[in-house]
């Protein structure tokens, strides 16, 4: 016969394991040290994460079947436990290139061709004048909509809701659109801002908007010389131009350049010294694609959004800001299932919320908030190679184990 008192305490053993293993889990948390000196070193079996995945989808990168792939970093509760370099010789794959991105190894005519938008030359990038650091590319857009959100902190900025003009005061708008008079922060931070602008539906040639912007003496005043084709707030465009007047704005409301500013106020206190911010003719810091980061120190990027814009005790954003910034402002943007935010892509995958800030040539920063845990992923598949998206493959290699692992607690 059935011990009645065993059947009983059979549910209650169970939950006391789960509460156990919750409690353990919040007290490594809590230990785990913030990473402004380095990530600490970790893997996914001492994470309780079966690691088969992650070996899988590194494979697949190796055999070249994502193109150049160059880093896969993994972050899971503070932990990083993925940390993959992959070897591309960039001098002996761009030589001989040319396109209208730029000239490879031995393609270049003369020193005119020498130049910081030259995307094809190793000297260039992906990587910056033999640096680790690599080109982030839009990835940038995200970490410029986070010194929006820093100089709302600080006061500088009295928030999302201020009129675009009001920050371009030292250029001549009288002649503007009346409804880009109406365009605010917000809608410029979530490309809506109705300026007239042909990026992703045009090849990156000379018809291409943004191929125009960086071939212009002054971004600011060529973006705003942008014809305006809808009210403000009512169409999502991707619009590069768009970002980079974020670098006059934060110019103009914090007396800093945005490079100066990012430096003072989120790297150093991140604790990230090593990093490159591309300029333009103006001297204009490129806040549309310009920054050059090392994949761990992204990371830190991503996981001050992890933990609500407070790092070590200390806030650098905005309470809200991440919510507000990750959230779905635009519901469909571009095609298929995303969604944007203030420079951020929502990727969410079937009930799982997911954010992503992606750049040209295979930059990507994947965070699942729900599982504290982000990826990066660098890669410059920029010379003609079809290699398809590395993203979905990605998410797969993440959700599968944290899945499974939230399975075995809830048993």
């Amino acid at each position: 016969m059935q011990n009645p008192q065993a059947t009983r305490s059979r549910p209650l053993i169970g939950w006391t394991l789960v509460w156990l293993q919750a409690m353990v889990a919040s007290a490594s948390a809590a230990q785990t040290p913030w990473p402004t000196n380095g990530w600490p070193m970790s893997s996914p079996e001492l994470r309780g994460l079966a690691p088969e995945t992650f070996a899988s989808l590194t494979a697949r990168i190796r055999t070249g079947e994502f193109g150049y792939v160059d880093r896969l970093l993994v972050v899971h509760d503070g932990w990083l436990i993925v940390n993959e370099r992959f070897a591309n010789n960039y001098r002996a794959i761009s030589r001989g290139a040319r396109s209208p991105l730029g000239c490879g190894v031995d393609a270049c005519t003369g020193p005119a061709d020498s130049h910081q938008y030259n995307y094809l030359h190793p000297d260039w990038h992906p990587f910056y004048q033999g640096h680790e650091i690599h080109t982030l590319q839009s990835v940038t857009k995200s970490v410029a909509s986070a010194l929006i959100g820093v100089a709302i902190h600080r006061g500088e900025i009295p928030g999302v809701e201020a009129p675009v003009l009001s920050f371009l005061g030292d250029y001549d708008v009288s002649r503007a659109d009346r409804r880009l008079r109406r365009a605010t922060l917000a809608d410029l931070l979530t490309m809506r801002s109705g300026i007239e602008w042909h990026e992703a539906d045009r090849p990156l040639d000379e018809t291409n908007t943004t191929v125009q912007l960086e071939r212009s003496p002054d971004w600011i005043r060529f973006t705003l010389a942008q014809p305006v084709n809808a009210e403000p707030g009512t169409r999502w465009v991707y619009n590069s131009g768009g970002t980079q007047l974020l670098s006059e704005i934060i110019r103009k409301a914090t007396g800093r350049h945005a490079d100066e500013y990012a430096d003072l106020y989120l790297f150093r206190p991140l604790g990230i010294r090593d990093w490159h911010w591309k300029k333009t003719p103006t001297d204009h810091p490129d806040t549309q694609s310009g920054l050059y980061l090392d994949a761990e120190q992204l990371a830190k990027i991503g996981w001050l959004y992890l933990n609500d814009g407070v790092w070590d005790g200390v806030r650098i954003l905005p309470e809200a800001w991440v919510r507000e910034s990750t959230a779905r402002q635009v519901d469909q943007a571009g095609a298929g299932r995303m969604g944007y935010g203030y420079q951020w892509w929502r990727v969410d995958w079937q009930e799982t919320e997911m954010w992503a800030s992606f750049g040209f040539g295979g930059q990507l920063m994947l965070v699942v908030p729900a599982h504290r845990t982000l990826a990066v992923v660098n890669g410059w598949n920029v010379f003609g190679n079809r290699a398809p998206p590395i993203l979905d493959a990605l998410i797969a290699a993440l959700l599968a184990p944290l899945l499974d692992r939230e399975r075995r607690d809830t048993q």
